[in-house]
């Protein structure tokens, strides 16, 4: 078992910056790689950012990319979501996941753990 507690939601104006942090506790961390999400009301769960259990490896989602950066510390067991020209349209809940997997993968019902997520939004 895996268990990940996000933090670092809130309100930011348009044009602003947030980091999420997202620690994870049990299994060994460096196995997984990790994922954030995004869910806001009335969508689907979307895919934002990966990266790889080495850190070596990222993807991110087009609509984020230029814009958020995923780090991870494996020292610290810990997944960053470093999130810049924050945009309205980037309001939602936001969710880091973990995946034993080797190879980044974007879709939600692919990862094995979740956690509660937190609040980002945007102000125009």
């Amino acid at each position: 078992q895996v268990q990940l507690v996000e933090s670092g939601g809130g309100l930011v104006q348009a044009g602003g910056s947030l980091r999420l942090s997202c620690v994870a506790s049990g299994r060994a961390f460096s196995n997984y790689a990790m994922g954030w999400f995004r869910q806001a009301p009335g969508k689907e769960r979307e895919f934002a950012a990966a990266i790889s259990w080495s850190g070596g490896s990222t993807h991110l989602a087009g609509s984020v990319k230029g814009r958020f950066t995923i780090t991870r510390d494996n020292a610290k067991n810990t997944v960053y979501l470093q999130m810049n020209s924050l945009k309205p349209e980037d309001t939602a809940v936001y969710y880091c996941a973990a995946d034993l997997n080797v190879v980044l993968r974007t879709a939600p019902y692919e990862y094995d753990y979740w956690g509660q997520g937190t609040q980002v939004t945007v102000s125009s």
